[in-house]
């Protein structure tokens, strides 16, 4: 089987070394749980597969998603193909209601109306989000505001689902909700996964590969 990601002895540098010699190949459809150390560079790693958030520093070896190499993609191509949903749930919430956040990435990638609205009712319906579809997004609670991320990314469809901690700043109600629908979205929908994340007792059973 052909892999989806190939990173291909990637090393990073900002001060010193953040990564140095890093390999690892995940297939199609893998749910992949990255884990370390705080400070060992699971962000970094993760970054480097949306160039749009990578850390500015010197980088080297190769980083593929679907054969191509991701810095040669276009902004709406990577858009497109990685969806990445952070650590915080505020810092990657643009819009002033739930509604305008789920159009917003389909906007710019251009995506018509009609295919548009179908995007944004199927996401809503699959992450049970249609009796708060119109409130403001100052309203949500942190777990909403990260389901809300989650659900933004993949009306996008992406092939690859990144996401950074992304339970870190949940109660563990939220966060077990949240984890459920990674689950859903990879077995249901056959994206591929790779999630950085600390409390590996409620991934590692949904888990295909542990990388430390």
């Amino acid at each position: 089987m052909t892999n989806l990601i190939d990173i291909e002895n990637l090393g990073k540098r900002y001060d010193g070394f953040a990564l140095a010699g890093v390999n690892l190949a995940v297939e199609p459809g893998e749910y992949v749980v990255l884990a370390g150390l705080s400070g060992c560079g699971k962000t970094t790693l993760l970054r480097q597969l949306k160039p749009a958030l990578a850390p500015a520093g010197e980088r080297s070896g190769r980083v593929l998603v679907d054969g191509t190499e991701v810095d040669t993609l276009p902004l709406r191509e990577q858009a497109r193909v990685v969806g990445f949903v952070l650590q915080d749930p505020d810092d990657q919430i643009v819009c002033d209601t739930v509604v305008a956040e789920l159009a917003f990435g389909l906007e710019n990638i251009g995506c018509d109306r009609d295919a548009m609205g179908l995007r944004v009712a199927e996401a809503a319906s699959f992450f049970g989000m249609q009796e708060w579809l119109h409130q403001p997004t100052t309203a949500l609670s942190g777990g909403q505001k990260q389901l809300l991320n989650l659900a933004a990314v993949m009306a996008l469809e992406p092939a690859v689902l990144v996401l950074d901690e992304p339970t870190s700043q949940l109660d563990p109600v939220a966060a077990q909700s949240f984890l459920a629908l990674v689950r859903r979205i990879n077995r249901e929908l056959g994206v591929t996964v790779v999630m950085a994340e600390h409390h590996l007792e409620e991934v590692l059973a949904d888990a295909d590969r542990l990388v430390v």
